[in-house]
This record gives C-alpha cells, structure tokens and sequence, in this order.
C-alpha cells in the first residue's frame, strides 16, 4: 500500500513513499491539507467554494478540475479519489498526518511524542489572502493546535516534577513561557522547575524576569503568589495537585481542596481551568473559603481547561457524567452541589438522574435555557446570541468580554491581563465555538418540576451575563427551591461582596 504523509504542523510538505513532492500552487496545497482534515468526503461544491470565493460557480469548478490534474501531475499517481460530486483522499492509500498524531498523543499518551511533533505552528507561513473562509478555518485549527499543546506542556511539567526529573521539567517549561511570554502562569512553571532542580538562582531571575515583564508590558505587579513560590522551594502548597479520571475515553481534570465534614462539588461555567484559576486572588480567597465548609472538589467540563478536548458539542448528559466520575474518583456518595453559570443545567440533569447522590443543590447565576423563547424571553435570541459568540470569539486572546462578566473589574489592568490568559489555556477560539452553541441550545426547563434535591438560586441583581429573571425562573420551577437575590453587577461569583453567597451557602450547606 502506498503511503502519503503530511507535516502540517510547520509549512506543509507532503510525500509519496518518502519521496517529497513540491505543488507549485498553493491552493492545490490547500485543497490536501482541506481533505485530509475533513477525514471524510467534502462536496466539490464545497471545495470550489472555500478556494475560489470570488468566482461564478461554473469557473470555480473548472479551477477546480485544474487543479485536480495538477495535483495528479505532480505525484505521478491518483491521490484523490473524485467523483461528480465529492472528492476524498484516495481509500487505497496509507495516510499519516502529524496533527492528528499530536492530537492522537495529546488524549492517549505519551505526552514527550506529543511535544516533540509539535515543531512549529499549523501551517506556519502559509496563506491564501484571496481565501478568507480558508484562512478562518486555517486560524481556529491552529488555535485549538496551540491550545493543546500549552496543556501538554503544562502537564508535562507537573508530571516531570513529579517523578523526579526537574531537568526534563525545566526545559518544557522553557518552552511553555516562550509560547506566552506574558503569561504569569508560564512563569510560575518554570520557576517550580528551577526550584525542583535545585537552582534557586535561577528561580529567582525568572521571578525578576516575571516582574519585568509584566510592569514594562503590562504595568501590573504579579501575584503575591508568584513572589511566594521563594518562600515554597520544593512545592507550591498554595495549588492543589491536578488529577485525572477517565470517562469513555475522555480524561476530566480535578482537583481536591480541604478535608471538611461534607463534599462540595463546584461545577464551571463555559470556561475554566482548575490551575489558573487560584492565580487571582479574590478567586483564590474565595475558593479557599468554600474549602473551609468542606471538602471542595473542582474540575473541567470535557473539552474545557485541562481537561481532553472532544470532538462533539459537550451536552448537559455529558456534564452529568463528568459530575458523576469525579465523585467516584474521590470517593464521594453525597455531595452539596454548586453549579456556576452555563454549569447550572448540566447540575440541573444530574440532580434528576442521581437524586441519591446529592445532600443539596446550589444555583449561582444560572439559567434553565440558553436562548430566547416564547416562554423565556430574558435571554438572547439565536440572532443575538450569535453576534455574541462573534464578538467573543473576535476578542479571545485578550481579556474577551471582561465587561459583561466581571464589571466592576473591567478597566483592572491585573485582572484583565488574567482573564486573557486564562481563556488562551481554557481553550481556543475553533475549540469554544461547538461549546457555544451548545449552550445556545441548552434547555432543561422539562426537567425543573422533577427537581427533588432542596434547591438554593442565588444571582445578582445586574448580572449582565445571564438576567436575573433566569435565575427567578429556576427558582419558581423547582420544587421548593429558595430564591437569594444578591446585590452587585458582576457575573464572577468571587467578584464583588463575596460574604452574602458565602454567608448563604454555609447556612444552605449545614441545614441539609
């Protein structure tokens, strides 16, 4: 069997049985590269369309014959398959890509093969201006590409720490804070590296390099925790370890904070990520108070944080599987329930389908459904919502939307520096799209009346993010629930007056 390889990550390079061979057009490059993705049959409409936006449909199929021959041409054989209405790499062939290697590596190990196929970003140096549907498509996967490897090479960290090799450590933290010279987080690994290594003169640059950084480039001082880990040589005792729990497949980060008499399981919103959150401290402060009522168990939705990204829309029965194994990794029969945000509803499946497993249910900010309905009208319409998810996705890299989620906080230049980074490590703009969309279409309004668990909805009175009117929704469909409504415009529950939601849900939490 013939063997076709593509190097996507870098300039792309192709080859036939090793022998390399040069397109002389890019789109004929393209087109492969487009094909080999897609995995699958692409409709020649499609193709001629992604390819020759500008052109009458007549044209841009003929471009596209064209270039099927000169693809023929310059590898001496038959590498598409094509018919009258679809084209696909040829079934005969013996396929490999080094993206779907890494990607392969990233969710099944090992994590080293992962980090050494990535040389150099997706398609690095290759464009077609003339393209732009090509090129968006191009920007999201290279996105989603980078955001897995920051995950790879912050678990790598961790892992090499670990097992003794701060050597190994060291260098993929080099690597991790070159990727994002800006990123405290970065910092913080490297720093734990030298640390572990023994080098604390080194430690020591990389903080003064830290602090560099971020006043010139930012004017922000860094976390008191940054300056801590001095002070910690061997370990950072401040972040809980990160661990994983397999669930079909998918690895679901977690964490464990306090040994309390009760279990308190905090379910995300949309985004999250169970180590970059305890960089801010207000986040911190709080999460650490939660701890102190009991043993507060954190994780990432599938697809979210350190988590495994996956290829379909997360649903709420997927987040009540997460729920679900986590509990049993930690060996939790009952647990309080606090579902944040988008969080709520996948909260809201699992109260119904594990009744047993849950001594309370606490709403914070939530919502029943994710857009507009003739019953539900304090939510954005489709049209709404997806002019939404456009500006977001517009703005990720940079602290995206700051305004709507945490107000109060917007023009922080600290927390904005934050937030920004912690979006590029939860996840990547092609990667948030498919989970935006489930959220747009969320709705367990049928579940509520089913709802036997007591029930507490908290939500502030100006929440931009998600109206006040969602949460009284909740709170009047399900059966018994109380109702807390709760001064202030921030949608973050560690933002703002944080002792009425704390003051609220020890209360909730020692009555059950």
């Amino acid at each position: 069997m013939e063997r076709l390889t593509f190097r996507l990550l870098g300039f792309p390079e192709f080859r036939l049985n090793g022998r390399r061979v040069e397109l002389a057009l890019r789109k004929a490059a393209a087109l492969l590269v487009y094909l080999a993705e897609a995995g699958g049959p692409v409709a020649r409409d499609v193709a001629a369309t992604l390819l020759w936006p500008e052109t009458d449909e007549e044209s841009a199929r003929a471009r596209l014959r064209r270039t099927l021959y000169k693809i023929r041409i310059a590898f001496g054989s038959e590498v598409i398959a094509a018919t009258g209405a679809s084209l696909v790499l040829h079934p005969e062939l013996s396929v490999e890509v080094d993206s779907s290697f890494f990607e392969h590596a990233c969710n099944v190990g090992p994590l080293d093969a992962a980090a050494d196929t990535y040389q150099s970003d997706y398609l690095a140096g290759f464009s077609i201006p003339d393209c732009p549907e090509f090129e968006e498509w191009v920007f999201f996967r290279r996105e989603a590409l980078r955001s897995r490897l920051v995950q790879v090479l912050e678990r790598l960290v961790e892992a090499k720490i670990a097992d003794g090799e701060p050597r190994a450590a060291i260098v993929s933290a080099t690597r991790l804070a070159g990727l994002d010279p800006l990123s405290e987080s970065a910092h913080r690994h490297l720093i734990r590296a030298h640390l572990a290594a023994g080098d604390r003169a080194a430690a020591e640059r990389q903080v003064e390099s830290c602090v560099r950084l971020l006043r010139d480039e930012l004017g922000v001082a860094p976390d008191p925790a940054t300056l801590a880990l001095l002070q910690q040589p061997t370990h950072d005792a401040t972040v809980p370890a990160t661990r994983y729990v397999e669930v079909d497949g998918i690895h679901i980060a977690y964490q464990i904070v306090g040994t309390g008499p009760m279990d308190i399981v905090l379910v995300p919103g949309f985004i999250s990520h169970v180590e970059r959150v305890w960089e801010d401290g207000r986040c911190r402060a709080w999460l650490n108070s939660v701890s102190r009522l009991g043993r507060l168990i954190l994780f990432d939705r599938r697809g979210m944080g350190l988590s495994d990204r996956v290829g379909a829309r997360p649903t709420v029965e997927a987040t009540a599987q997460d729920i679900l194994a986590v509990m049993n990794a930690v060996g939790s029969r009952r647990a309080l329930l606090i579902g944040a945000s988008e969080g709520g509803p996948g909260c809201v499946r699992f109260a119904v389908d594990h009744p047993d497993h849950l001594s309370g249910l606490v709403l914070w900010g939530s919502l029943a459904k994710g857009s507009h309905g003739p019953d539900y009208p304090f939510a954005l319409t489709a049209a709404q919502y997806d002019l939404w998810k456009r500006r977001l996705l517009a703005g990720w890299g940079g602290p995206a939307e700051i305004e709507t989620f945490a107000p109060s906080l917007a023009s922080d230049r600290q927390i904005r520096t934050w937030w920004a980074g912690l979006l590029r490590a939860a996840s990547s703009p092609g990667a948030v799209a498919g989970l935006l969309e489930a959220l747009r279409d969320t709705d367990v309004r049928h579940l509520l009346a089913k709802v036997s668990a007591r029930t507490m909805v908290l939500h502030r009175t100006g929440d931009r993010a998600v109206r006040i009117e969602a949460g009284r929704f909740l709170a009047a469909r399900i059966p018994g629930a109380r109702f807390i409504e709760v001064a202030g415009d921030d949608h973050w529950f560690w933002v703002g007056d944080q002792q009425p939601l704390l003051d609220s849900i020890g209360a909730f939490a020692r009555s059950g």
